[in-house]
């Protein structure tokens, strides 16, 4: 296991929005689905120090083997610090530089990661080559290598969705968050975004939101289920697909090539759910 929870709530006033919540995540691809209201993106935002608990603990432990295999207690860090950690994420709305080119979105996330040593105000940015080479690979990965000096704001919406997988990735973060990464993207794009998916996973540890069930039944080890911020189940696939609980409560008689999945943009608390 690299990442674990235990008794996670978040209340927003009278709203519990995550209602004690004991999680693990290994070295495997778990997708996180639930109706709207589920409290799925507020979790991430636990999970990532955007925001604070009300109760519970959040721990990781490096897969970095000089580490000592400890775990880390994450709960109070904020998200540069959890980033420096190695738990990088993406977002529900892309989040990039617009008016910078695909490269230096990539270079800037990659020096980010690289912690206080590769900020040195009095020198030029061509003083760190080894980030510009780590962004060129991870572009090289998600497809982006022959747009690395376009802007970033001329890119297609699933090319962006794509940069802003190669922005997460940047660093070479243990566990990987995505929060609804085929939003908006046509069918011929959400095929090649679960390809990277798939590709991604085969070195970290991925926690994947989505509403596109077609996505989460081909990608997933495992299917976490949160319903009125509660973890309802947690199993393979195929056992989430036959479950009666989950049907009521999520899922609705979906079959193979029925999406399914409601509108991600509902939020409780102010926080999208």
């Amino acid at each position: 296991m690299v990442l674990r929870t235990s008794g996670l709530t978040k209340r927003f006033g009278g709203v519990t929005a995550v209602d004690g919540v004991d999680f693990e995540l290994g070295d495997e691809t778990c997708s996180l689905i639930g109706p709207n209201g589920a409290g799925k993106t507020t979790f991430f935002n636990l999970l990532t120090g955007v925001l604070a608990p009300t109760a519970g603990t959040v721990e990781y432990r490096a897969s970095d083997p000089g580490s000592d295999g400890g775990w880390v207690d994450v709960t109070d860090s904020d998200p540069h610090e959890t980033a420096l950690a190695g738990i990088h994420r993406s977002y529900q709305i892309t989040n990039i530089f617009a008016t910078s080119t695909v490269l230096e979105n990539v270079r800037i996330a990659a020096q980010a990661a690289g912690g206080a040593d590769s900020w040195k105000a009095w020198r030029n940015v061509g003083a760190f080559p080894e980030y510009e080479r780590e962004a060129r690979v991870i572009l090289e990965r998600v497809g982006l290598a022959q747009e690395a000096e376009t802007t970033a704001e001329t890119l297609s919406h699933g090319e962006k969705r794509n940069l802003e997988v190669a922005i997460a990735l940047a660093g070479d973060p243990d566990v990987l968050l995505l929060d609804e990464p085929t939003a908006g993207i046509s069918s011929d794009g959400i095929d090649d975004l679960t390809a990277l998916i798939d590709d991604i996973a085969a070195d970290h540890a991925v926690l994947l939101v989505e509403h596109n069930m077609d996505v989460v039944m081909e990608v997933s080890d495992r299917i976490a289920v949160l319903h009125q911020g509660s973890l309802i189940a947690d199993d393979e696939p195929e056992a989430i697909r036959e479950s009666e609980r989950v049907q009521d409560a999520y899922l609705g008689g979906y079959e193979p090539g029925e999406a399914g999945g409601a509108d991600p943009d509902e939020s409780v608390g102010g926080e999208a759910a």
